[in-house]
């Protein structure tokens, strides 16, 4: 009789629990479905501008065919659920944080961080344009080290701040050599000689696809504006994407301080942004030239 009474209390205790915690469960699900997949994507598409739908009372900002900016918003993304990739093919250690990876490769030398990947999407743009000519970045040192010059056969001779160059090498405008010039590049250039070579953008107003917000240093980070949407009101939301140190799957970040918006951003000047796995104590923008 007394194993009998037990065994129906303790029936009766788990029942309780299972009717405390299902409402739990299903809430912890709800939040996580809230951060996964965002009402504002769109699983089945493969561009930037597709993936993301805007949000009510916005529409997106207008540019002009063949743009940098039409360039950006249009890139080519890989399936949804891609995974981000380190250059090692390892997988990075933090998968929440993004609802979309570009296709772009990520090269084996481990160079391609999160500057890098930034000149390289600026760069093939310019490749791609018959704008050969506007390729070019300062070194950390602040020595101008242009495309042009490299497929001529010039090369860098780096002692410590110093910096000349010398025709030591035969003309080669291949592209393959542009890729050689590129990681050069990423050798010598970074946050910081982007923040001091870049013209700056003074006011959030003024933003718009492919500025970036930067912090410059070592280590520093940087993201760039991938799309662009506007209210009646004049007040803009953005889209980042961003690579990121050890090179990695250059990726379009959530927004994990808004789910109401998310992946959409609010930017302000001097404000505190955090932006995915960093937080930009006072938020700086540039523009490429």
């Amino acid at each position: 009789m007394k194993n009998a009474l037990r065994i129906i209390v303790v029936l009766g205790l788990l029942i309780v629990v299972f009717i405390q915690f299902k409402p739990v469960k299903k809430t912890i699900k709800k939040l996580a479905a809230v951060i996964e997949t965002p009402r504002l994507i769109n699983k089945d598409s493969l561009t930037i501008k597709s993936r993301v739908n805007i949000p009510e009372g916005y529409k997106r900002a207008s540019y002009a065919e063949g743009s940098f900016q039409e360039y950006i918003r249009s890139y080519k993304l890989k399936p949804f659920g891609a995974k981000i990739i380190n250059y090692d093919d390892s997988e990075y250690f933090w998968q929440g944080g993004h609802i979309g990876v570009l296709d772009i490769p990520v090269p084996k030398n481990g160079l391609q961080q999160c500057a890098d990947a930034l000149i390289r999407i600026r760069s093939e743009y310019l490749w791609d344009n018959n704008r050969k000519d506007e390729i070019g970045f300062n070194f950390t040192s602040g020595h101008y080290c242009s495309w042009q010059k490299y497929a001529e056969g010039y090369r860098p001779k780096i002692n410590g701040n110093k910096v000349s160059f010398h025709k030591t090498a035969s003309v080669n405008h291949s592209k393959a050599n542009f890729y050689k010039y590129l990681n050069l590049i990423y050798m010598y250039s970074g946050t910081l000689s982007l923040y001091n070579e870049l013209p700056k953008v003074n006011s959030a107003k003024d933003l718009k696809i492919g500025n970036m917000l930067i912090k410059g240093g070592s280590p520093g980070h940087i993201v760039m504006i991938c799309d662009e949407a506007i209210n009646s009101k004049g007040e803009k939301l953005f889209l980042l994407f961003q690579g990121n140190t050890p090179a990695q799957s250059v990726h379009l970040v959530k927004n994990l301080e808004n789910s109401d918006i998310s992946p959409w951003y609010r930017l302000e000047g001097d404000a505190v942004i955090p932006v995915s796995n960093y937080t930009f104590g006072s938020a700086k923008f540039v523009r490429f030239k």
